[in-house]
């Protein structure tokens, strides 16, 4: 797949349970190496997306802590036999992209699934095969919208998940 190849969808949704639905629909897609950018204003659902995603991929329901102060959180999984890391990363106290050296973002990006909030510090070194998810308040209460943007590999994926998304 190019790198230059790039889809985007907008999908509006009608609450927080919608916002599930689409991170579990996103977690049954995710492969090892898959990078998830989650932007957006504080309480636009970035949290919510992340547990969400990560309750999907789990056997029994997780607690998700935001790893606002730890900075990264690793849960494993079952994979078809094997163990599929989820890395989620919280980076809004990050203040230069120095700085994630020391959380073995390269070993995450090639190994596990990274879902990570706050990635605009990083922007230049994301892999250029990701799904970028913008999340922002919607029209009526509650709601939000969400503008899925898929990036080289992830540009396919990014049209069937919106359709499933919108079933």
């Amino acid at each position: 797949m190019s790198e230059a190849a790039e889809t985007t969808v907008k999908i509006e949704l009608a609450d927080e349970a919608a916002t599930g639905a689409l991170a579990a629909k996103a977690a049954r897609h995710a492969v090892a190496g898959d990078v998830l950018a989650l932007t957006g204003e504080l309480g636009a659902g970035k949290t919510a997306f992340v547990r969400a995603f990560i309750n999907a991929r789990a056997e029994t329901v997780q607690e998700v802590p935001s790893p606002t102060y730890t900075l990264v959180q690793e849960y494993e999984f079952p994979n078809e036999g094997e163990t599929l890391p989820i890395f989620h990363f919280d980076l809004f106290r990050i203040e230069d992209a120095a700085e994630t050296l020391e959380l073995g973002m390269d070993d995450a990006f090639r190994d596990g699934v990274s879902l990570i909030e706050w990635p605009e510090i990083i922007n230049g070194h994301l892999p250029p095969d990701r799904l970028d998810v913008h999340l922002e308040q919607g029209p009526a209460a509650g709601s939000r919208l969400a503008t899925l943007t898929g990036r080289g590999a992830w540009a396919p994926r990014t049209t069937a998940l919106a359709e499933k998304a919108n079933r």
